[in-house]
């Protein structure tokens, strides 16, 4: 053995002499458990709204001869809120304006004891106007027949017919155009009262309300 292969021999064995003889490694320190926030409670759930309180319940009052407008005002003081209006003169005008209207007849009774979300309805006729001896409301949607439109305005018969029905209306006394049907009554229908409809046009003839049908 050279001197060389002599000398790294020596320190090879001088290398596994010190490994040796130093204290063995131990084990890391096992790291800390990770620290986790307590749970937390899950937020509240949100209440229910509350049962609605039921309605409270009230005699109706005399609406009959007050002005329309009035009418409406004195039962919003009494809690009646659900409040509609027809012409009981079954002529299907709006009451555009309610001071201009007054009250001829109320779907509920007066002193009737009812609740108070319970729906108001006034029939009312304009201020210059007498009420009739019986609500005459609009008229039913037509079926599968001719209704009996006679007396009943242009504007209503309208209405009652499907949007789809042509309809033709001419003056039964002049050569004046139908402009403001709710002003128009009709004298003369085509189809009569009680034909069956399947789409055919109709046809009105009419006066004004305070004329005669010739």
């Amino acid at each position: 053995m050279n001197t060389r292969t002599l000398a790294a021999a020596i320190a090879c064995l001088a290398t596994v002499a010190l490994v040796g003889c130093e204290p063995a490694t131990t084990d890391p320190k096992p790291a800390a458990p990770a620290t986790t926030e307590p749970a937390t409670d899950a937020p509240a759930a949100t209440p229910s709204e509350e049962a609605a309180e039921p309605a409270e319940s009230k005699a109706v009052l005399n609406f009959v001869g007050m002005g329309l407008q009035s009418a409406q005002d004195k039962a919003q003081a009494e809690g009646f809120y659900l409040l509609t209006s027809h012409d009981s003169a079954g002529r299907d005008r709006l009451q555009a304006l309610d001071r201009n209207w007054k009250v001829c007849f109320q779907n509920v009774k007066a002193g009737k004891t009812v609740a108070t979300d319970t729906k108001l309805d006034f029939g009312a006729v304009k201020l210059e106007e007498t009420c009739p001896a019986n609500d005459a409301k609009a008229p039913e949607a037509a079926g599968d027949k001719m209704p009996n439109m006679v007396g009943k305005s242009v504007k209503a018969a309208r209405g009652a017919l499907d949007s789809g029905t042509s309809i033709t209306a001419t003056d039964a006394a002049e050569d004046r155009m139908v402009l403001m049907e709710s002003n128009w009554q009709v004298c003369t229908q085509s189809p009569s009262a009680g034909a069956a409809l399947n789409g055919q046009p109709v046809e009105f003839t009419a006066v004004k309300f305070e004329e005669t049908c010739p």
